[in-house]
């Protein structure tokens, strides 16, 4: 590395070469933290896709004609296995069956990118139950 040095008056010698050279200590964090942080955003958005795929497939199964809550903790499960991957943690399935209705509410968090992120993700559906019309 060469750099110039100039004289600039009576005793005062600078180098042209070193200016700037300090620069990317500071932007290099503050970039790669906003990557992380974009890189988060992505997985939180697609834990919540998950979250409401498992939702769906569980509400499906509850209001259906034959349906019973047993079979539709079943049907969560199932849904959690075939998604596949540690997306989501700490997964919590609540599913009501009333005589007219059927509610779900999954919660969970999704997987921390950027440490001490807790990112909670939810859904909550509800739909009529299934009846023969005479």
């Amino acid at each position: 590395m060469s750099a110039r040095i100039r004289w600039c008056g009576s005793r005062n010698w600078t180098r042209r070469g070193d200016r700037g050279s300090a620069e990317p200590l500071f932007i290099l964090p503050v970039v790669f933290v906003m990557v992380l942080g974009v890189v988060q955003v992505g997985v939180w958005a697609h834990a919540q896709h998950r979250v409401q795929a498992v939702a769906s497939q569980t509400l499906a199964s509850a209001r259906a004609l034959n349906g019973s809550t047993a079979l539709a903790y079943q049907r969560a499960e199932q849904a959690q296995e075939q998604l596949g991957g540690a997306m989501l943690q700490r997964v919590e399935v609540d599913v009501t069956r009333e005589p007219e209705q059927a509610r779900v509410l999954v919660r969970a968090q999704a997987v921390s990118v950027v440490p001490g992120a807790t990112l909670p993700v939810s859904m909550r559906v509800s739909g009529p139950i299934e009846h023969l019309a005479p």
